[in-house]
């Protein structure tokens, strides 16, 4: 019996007659490559990086629904397909911190059960990222919250100078930290005149290296501000507990007895000596470098509570220094801050737009603002293309 062949015909339609799919570049909710970026922002304000990130992009953002409901609940409504897609998060963090955590999760969440890809969120300022370390009887929030993240189904993180880089192991996904200083540094040599003239200003010890990378990227001088006027985290605790007694007795320390032993409570007993917990006492605030005649830059990660960088500024001007900016990624600015800046020494405040600030903007026009959109943006296409980080962090110190 003769075998027949089963096989795949040539198709009757010729290539010419073959539908083509045009792609272009014009704005669409779908990439070729399949990815989306939605916002998990309820308030327009909040939403304004993203719709710069997308523009870069050429995308669209995701179509969803956040909202917060009658009784405070946040619900979440996705309003496309996801499934099989690379999807970014990008969340900014406004002044109501734990609603911006909900509405994240929420999003994350909606979106795993949606059967996405990977799930990547772009959090330019990472919350509770102060609270990294063990105050006595406190907690390590910052862990909490990488473990929520976790759970709710991210796959990955795009952040910008978090306020500890070990913070990066807290989480059990990959985490991409990016630098803001470039495009300040980009800023000082654009903005500011004669900053050949200036020195970069640490506000405290600890930030005495990151100050030496922006010194040492610019060939300026470097400065130390060291004293009672600044450094309030370290003075919160050394430790998970608060310093023992100097002196304890040893019948209370829980050691069992021998039998037919009286106890050592009612028995004089000479107790454990202890060498005396030395109260810490800081020196008046001093500066270390010279900063008379010259321009002062102070630079660090997140301006909040600006109380000390006004003391550090009258400090600066009484050494003798002409101007002085303040230069920080995330710009909180949070309660009087926009007031206490203007009535302060302090001639400029440049910050990134990581944290939306446009209120505190026309309270204080002193508050200048950086985009850093396209370095996010280049983050999102390599990532999803499989392309190397290495370039976003090209001329970065370590200690940047």
């Amino acid at each position: 019996m003769p075998i027949r062949r089963f096989g795949c015909h040539k198709s009757l339609v010729s290539r010419s007659e073959t539908p083509k799919l045009s792609y272009g570049y014009s704005k669409m909710n779908v990439s070729r490559n399949g990815y989306r970026v939605f916002s998990a922002n309820s308030s327009t304000a909040s939403a304004q990086l993203a719709k710069k990130i997308t523009e870069r992009l050429g995308v669209e953002l995701g179509k969803a629904v956040v909202y917060q409901e009658g009784n405070a609940e946040t619900r979440v409504d996705v309003k496309e397909s996801v499934r099989g897609q690379d999807i970014f998060i990008i969340q900014t963090i406004p002044r109501d911190v734990n609603t911006a955590i909900m509405e994240l999760l929420i999003m994350a969440y909606a979106l795993k059960t949606s059967c996405a890809k990977n799930i990547i969120g772009v959090i330019p300022y990472f919350p509770y990222s102060k609270q990294c370390k063990m105050r006595k009887r406190g907690s390590i929030v910052c862990k909490l919250l990488a473990s929520m993240l976790a759970k709710a189904g991210l796959t990955h993180i795009i952040t910008m100078d978090l306020h500890q880089k070990e913070i990066q192991g807290f989480f059990s996904f990959p985490v991409d930290n990016l630098r803001a200083s470039p495009f300040l540094i980009q800023y000082i040599q654009e903005e500011i005149p004669d900053y050949r003239n200036a020195v970069i200003v640490a506000k405290s010890p600890s930030a005495a290296k990151r100050a030496q990378s922006y010194s040492e990227r610019l060939r300026l001088g470097l400065a130390v501000l060291h004293g009672a006027a600044h450094n309030l985290e370290s003075s919160m605790g050394d430790g998970p507990t608060s310093p023992p007694p100097a002196r304890f007795n040893a019948g209370h320390t829980g050691l069992e007895l021998p039998p037919n032993t009286v106890s050592r409570s009612r028995v004089p007993f000479p107790g454990i000596e202890l060498p005396m917990m030395m109260a810490k006492e800081k020196p008046p605030i001093t500066v270390v470098g010279d900063v008379g005649g010259r321009i002062a830059i102070i630079v660090d990660d997140i301006i909040d509570d600006v109380q000390e960088f006004v003391a550090a500024a009258e400090i600066l001007k009484e050494r003798g220094a002409y101007k002085i900016y303040i230069m920080a990624t995330h710009g909180l600015l949070s309660a009087e801050a926009p007031r206490l800046i203007e009535e302060s020494a302090i001639d400029e405040v440049v910050v990134t737009n990581t944290v939306p600030h446009e209120v505190q903007k026309l309270q204080c026009p002193k508050i200048k603002t950086v985009d850093v959109s396209m370095i996010l943006a280049e983050a999102i296409r390599r990532i999803h293309n499989g392309e190397s980080m290495a370039y976003l962090f090209r001329n970065i110190a370590v200690d940047d």
